[in-house]
């Protein structure tokens, strides 16, 4: 069983029209949603801002592969959307294996009796909770942190 290091981290779901964030407590025992951000112009500060508010150490960006392990375009954008993120954070942000966090976030919320309708403004940010648990799921039993560095941060 491995250390974690203590700290809040953000997880993040990028899509195309919403951001989904979550986030988890210093210890890393409970992921929760915070945040659906609109995707477009001001995408980069508000997750900025996120960062800064939650006084995160880390950002665990949601990398798209299909099931087999390849990367398609959507690995491609996430990629994209993670390095410009990691210019302008001002913590590491990191790229983890998001596969079927959405799929697993639609079952989730629609177990818990939301409608389709009801989960489309949730279930970006339920997907980025799945995304972090994955992530320090994996550094419990690793020791080690998740996923693929892609910035040290600014700071």
């Amino acid at each position: 069983m491995g250390q974690l290091r203590r700290g809040v981290r953000l997880g993040i779901d990028w899509g195309d029209a919403r951001i989904g964030v979550a986030a988890c407590d210093p210890e890393g025992m409970l992921a929760y949603p915070v945040a659906t951000v609109r995707a477009g112009e001001s995408e980069l500060s508000d997750v900025v801002a996120l960062i800064e508010k939650h006084q995160a150490i880390e950002v665990l960006v949601g990398l798209p592969r299909s099931l087999s392990g390849s990367e398609g375009p959507a690995a491609a954008k996430a990629r994209e959307r993670a390095a410009r993120l990691a210019g302008a954070a001002p913590v590491p942000v990191r790229l983890v294996d998001e596969r079927l966090s959405t799929v697993t976030a639609a079952g989730r919320l629609q177990a818990s009796g939301k409608s389709a309708k009801q989960q489309r403004g949730s279930i970006d940010a339920a997907a980025a909770v799945i995304v972090l648990e994955h992530a320090l799921a994996f550094e419990r039993a690793q020791g080690e942190p998740p996923g693929e560095l892609i910035s040290a941060g600014l700071g």
